[in-house]
């Protein structure tokens, strides 16, 4: 019964009949219904599924379900991400550092904290793992015009979109290859780079320990990797489709990762982490909800309908 109840909600839901309000309540009840489930009985028992978790990653592929994903989120048409993000097109995280922020503002300003973070200068070789629409990419082969930067998606017509921006910017150190990340291998007889960087790509994977092993061979002694990954504070799980209220994993994140805030602590076989941040999640909550602003303000829009 609350299988068919749930469906007939979320139809209406997709409908366009149902207030926020209402789905935000119920957002709220199932993410406390999957912390409830995370919950494997006080920190011994969760702690113990933990370590089973981790030992489990490392016996998958690197991503699973790829093509389900690039459905899913990169090969929607380019004109909803125009109306929907700001003006750089970055579809992760932004950082609110005033009460005035903009999303334009709030984009920029993490730009910067990943060039601070990530130790980012000029005349740097730089690969971007999981680009998206490219708007690290974009800004940082723009901030550092002798860096040469590479950028991969799984995603064809985010490389069309990422390369026409650069066109029109007059950027000429940035190049785009389309990959599956169970296959990428930096073209033969490259120089290794200086930095990896990976924004929000890292809740895609499975295997740590393999993607670790393969990025430390990508990089040049002394080179870095930053990693910018939304995580809870305590559990790490699969998006796997039990019910049909999972809906997370049928039609956003299918074959990914909740990561906990520690997990990537666990794969340091081949690379070992010297620095670890934490944003508060109240960023993602403000950027979350300029996106939602901008898709109400542009609803009636072409390639805005049913959504």
């Amino acid at each position: 019964l609350y299988d068919v109840v749930y469906c007939s909600v979320l139809k209406m839901v997709e409908m366009n009949l149902v207030p926020d309000f209402i789905i935000r309540r119920g957002a709220r009840l199932l993410l406390q219904t999957r912390i409830d489930i995370e919950n494997k009985g006080g920190v011994e028992g969760t702690q113990a599924w933990f370590m089973k978790f981790v030992e489990g990653l490392k016996k998958r592929n690197i991503a699973e379900f790829t093509v389900a994903a690039n459905e899913q989120h990169y090969e929607v048409p380019t004109e909803f991400y125009d109306y929907v993000l700001g003006k750089n097109h970055k579809y992760s995280c932004a950082l609110f550092q005033k009460p005035n922020s903009t999303l334009d503002d709030a984009e920029e300003a993490m730009f910067e904290s990943y060039c601070t973070k990530a130790q980012l200068k000029n005349n740097q070789k730089i690969l971007e793992l999981g680009c998206g629409w490219g708007s690290l990419s974009l800004w940082m082969a723009k901030k550092f015009p002798g860096s040469q930067v590479t950028g991969v998606s799984n995603s064809k017509s985010q490389k069309d979109h990422i390369m026409a921006q650069a066109a029109a910017l007059g950027i000429s150190n940035l190049s785009i290859v389309t990959a599956d990340i169970n296959d990428f291998q930096p073209a033969q007889g490259s120089e290794a780079f200086d930095r990896v960087v990976s924004i929000e790509m890292f809740e895609h994977m499975k295997n740590y320990k393999e993607l670790m092993l393969r990025i430390s061979s990508w990089l040049k002694p002394g080179g870095l990797l930053f990693v910018h990954i939304f995580v809870h504070k305590t559990f790490a799980y699969h998006f796997e489709i039990q019910n049909e209220d999972d809906w997370m994993a049928k039609y956003f994140f299918s074959g990914g990762t909740m990561p906990s805030a520690h997990l990537l602590l666990y794969f340091q076989e081949h690379l070992q982490i010297v620095n670890h941040w934490s944003v508060n999640g109240t960023h993602y909550a403000k950027t979350s909800d300029a996106w939602l602003a901008n898709m109400d303000k542009h609803k009636k829009k072409k390639n805005m309908a049913g959504v």
